[in-house]
């Protein structure tokens, strides 16, 4: 096993000095804090619109899954690359949590413990019930992800149906509809409302969640040029603050939350076009901390 890690291949840009992020913005990225972060401030908000109000260890829980998927999943990714010789995909969050395996390993096994308890003693049965089908479905995305051999195999289809199953099954995507679930799920599990009012917020946040994804992977690939990725995230900005303004007289609720996904939508697209003022590390969690403006809504979420 190698014991000196290449450094990730910097980003080319036109200014003398990309933006570097601060010292706590990099460690809330570099520690996978921010996934975390996300769903805990989405959770909170799913729930507010669904006038639901979650007990306290919800957002606990929540936050200790994601933590622990995304640690084991950065883990898993930069071992399979390092016995593989295959230094190129490996970037500062990667190299990050193998230097500190030795602290990680522990405290993922500590945060699963607990969080196993959590889901023993204080979930609902019935809620546990549905939970274990997202548990599943997280178990087939990190097989989907770090096993080599495809869930296709052997399978030939037409060019016209091939390219969008691949899509369909590309990490963004399961990523971002695994993502939105589980920050679904406590509120759509209690609300006494029709759970259709939340369709529309979650449906554009599982379509911000997967841009965020794919941006990202994006902007860290070799050919990274182009506007596609700011122009979908205009239309998605567009989609959605349309929708808030439909739905602001009969459920102001989700329209101020449609209105906050749709400035994620538009901090993504601004953060794409300004790519090359930023260093790779600072783009990154820069990519994360723009969704968490439904935070503005703190003082209500809170109450």
């Amino acid at each position: 096993m190698p014991q000196a890690f290449p450094h990730p291949p910097a980003q080319r840009s036109t200014c003398s000095t990309p933006w570097e992020a601060h010292a706590l913005l990099r460690f809330w990225h570099l520690a996978s804090l921010d996934a975390p972060t996300v769903a805990v401030v989405w959770t909170l908000a799913f729930a507010w619109a669904a006038r639901v109000r979650l007990p306290a260890w919800v957002p606990l829980l929540a936050a200790l899954v994601v933590w622990v998927v995304y640690v084991a999943d950065r883990l898993l990714d930069a071992r399979g690359d390092l016995r593989a010789g295959i230094h190129g995909r490996l970037r500062e969050r990667h190299l990050f949590h193998w230097r500190h395996r030795r602290l990680l390993a522990p405290l993922v096994a500590v945060a699963a413990v607990a969080a196993a308890w959590m889901v023993l003693w204080l979930v609902p049965a019935p809620v546990r019930q549905r939970d274990s089908l997202l548990a599943a479905a997280a178990l087939v995305y990190l097989t989907r992800v770090h096993s080599p051999q495809t869930l296709l195999p052997g399978l030939s289809l037409p060019r016209i149906l091939a390219r969008p199953i691949e899509t369909l099954w590309r990490k963004e995507l399961l990523a971002g509809l695994l993502f939105t679930a589980g920050c679904l799920l406590p509120a759509w599990s209690r609300a006494t409302a029709p759970i259709s009012v939340l369709l529309a917020p979650g449906v554009v946040f599982a379509l911000l969640a997967w841009l965020n994804c794919a941006l990202i992977d994006r902007w860290e690939s070799v050919a990274a040029g182009g506007a596609a990725g700011s122009h979908a995230a205009v239309l998605l900005a567009l989609v959605a603050l349309v929708t808030a303004i439909a739905a602001a007289g009969a459920m102001p609720r989700i329209a101020a939350l449609l209105a906050t996904a749709a400035l994620s939508a538009l901090l993504l697209a601004l953060l794409d076009r300004s790519r090359s003022r930023l260093t790779p590390l600072a783009l990154r969690a820069a990519a994360d901390l723009v969704l968490l403006t439904p935070a503005l809504l703190a003082p209500a979420l809170l109450r």
